[in-house]
């Protein structure tokens, strides 16, 4: 199905608190390594809900949830983008920071 078959949804944005980010490493045991558009690298966990639906790629382009605590290294993986949703975040410069 290419992206122009896509049905439209609409567009998860980042709420407050959140982040969107790269995942620049797989580190096993539902774990990946983020940078986050505030510049920092966090480790973050892939929750139960999206371990076998969602699967991640180096590069892919999700939003994170840091935690309350150490929220300047963890947090959580909250959604994952695919290619349409990229098109728009950079549209709307949510990927300035992250180039």
């Amino acid at each position: 199905m290419s992206d122009r078959e896509a049905p439209s949804r609409s567009l998860m944005l980042p709420s407050e608190g959140e982040l969107v980010g790269v995942v620049t490493q797989l580190l096993g045991f539902d774990r990946v390594k983020v940078k986050c558009s505030d510049g920092k690298t966090r480790i973050c966990r892939i929750p139960g809900k999206m371990k076998k639906k969602i699967w991640l790629r180096l590069n892919d382009i999700v939003l994170v949830a840091p935690w309350d605590f150490q929220s300047d290294q963890k947090g959580d993986i909250v959604w994952r983008y695919d290619r349409g949703d990229m098109r728009e975040l950079k549209a709307r410069g949510y990927l300035d920071m992250l180039v």
